[in-house]
């Protein structure tokens, strides 16, 4: 197989100071996981140099296995019900004002992990109600019951991934559907005030029509905000890239975006989908 070299757009340098140090260090201390390092986010260094990261809870295996992540789908771990207190000291001695919540997905359990994911947001509003959250979940199989749990929690930003075009699912993410996703997202916009967010992935092999179906289909239901980022195969074992976008290429698409009706972008190479969120909340 060609695998296609990455351009120079796409590469960071690292970058290490004592802030970055000391996030390191309080991961550590507090046992807990990132999906800057379970992902292998390339803007790991430049969040953590802010004193920011996306906590990843439930554990670091998933029991999805998605052909385009980096996260292990080996058996699941016990919940840990020491994790929301332990992710709240670590927002408390990062002086966190706004934190991003995701998780593996937890298919193995019955809520899908929702009380998880509001006993995490219930403890760092415990310690400042003014602490802004922004949860990305997984489907939890479409189960209303459970987006609803979430919802009583609170959040001000409610992120599930679209990830790619529908035609990409069964090559990319088997396990799950295009249609519950979008089903899952106008759940949220219909039955609450929270502002809904989504991602994409661009370079396995869509098509620019497929990528503006999409759009119209997220301003139908109402999704506030969309990010869209390129697809960098984690190893030869996952899916290889099939495109690298130009820069230039996200601009135009944010412009069509734009025009289609969706209210706040963030298109670039590197964004991740929690790249930068804050700075997104704070356009809304």
């Amino acid at each position: 197989m060609n695998y296609k070299r990455l351009p120079s757009y796409l590469k960071k340098g690292i970058i290490d100071t004592e802030k970055t140090k000391l996030v390191r260090h309080i991961l550590k201390e507090n046992c807990l996981n990132t999906v800057c390092d379970s992902a292998r986010c390339p803007n790991k260094s430049e969040c953590y140099a802010k004193n920011t990261a996306t906590f990843l809870i439930m554990g670091n295996n998933c029991t999805r296995n998605c052909r385009f992540c980096n996260i292990t789908c080996a058996m699941p771990e016990p919940l840990n019900p020491e994790e929301p207190q332990k992710i709240a000291d670590a927002v408390k001695k990062l002086n966190l004002n706004y934190v991003v919540i995701t998780s593996v997905t937890r298919d193995d359990l019955q809520d899908g992990g929702a009380n998880h994911f509001a006993a995490v947001i219930s403890a760092i509003k415990n310690i400042d109600k003014n602490i802004k959250t922004e949860v990305l979940t997984p489907d939890f199989k479409g189960r209303k019951e459970s987006i609803d749990i979430v919802i009583n929690a609170h959040p001000d930003v409610f992120n599930h991934n679209i990830e790619t075009v529908p035609s990409l699912y069964s090559k990319a993410r088997p396990q799950a559907d295009y249609q519950r996703s979008l089903n899952f997202l106008k759940y949220i916009k219909d039955n609450s005030n929270i502002k809904t967010k989504t991602g994409l992935m661009v370079g396995l092999g869509e098509t620019k029509a497929e990528i503006i179906n999409v759009f119209k289909d997220l301003v139908n239901i109402k999704c506030d905000i969309v990010t869209i980022g390129q697809y960098i195969a984690p190893s030869k074992q996952h899916i290889p890239v099939e495109k690298y976008y130009e820069p230039s290429e996200y601009d135009e698409l944010a412009l069509i975006a734009k025009e289609i009706g969706i209210k706040h972008t963030s298109f670039s190479p590197l964004t991740r989908s929690s790249y930068k969120a804050f700075d997104i909340f704070c356009e809304i």
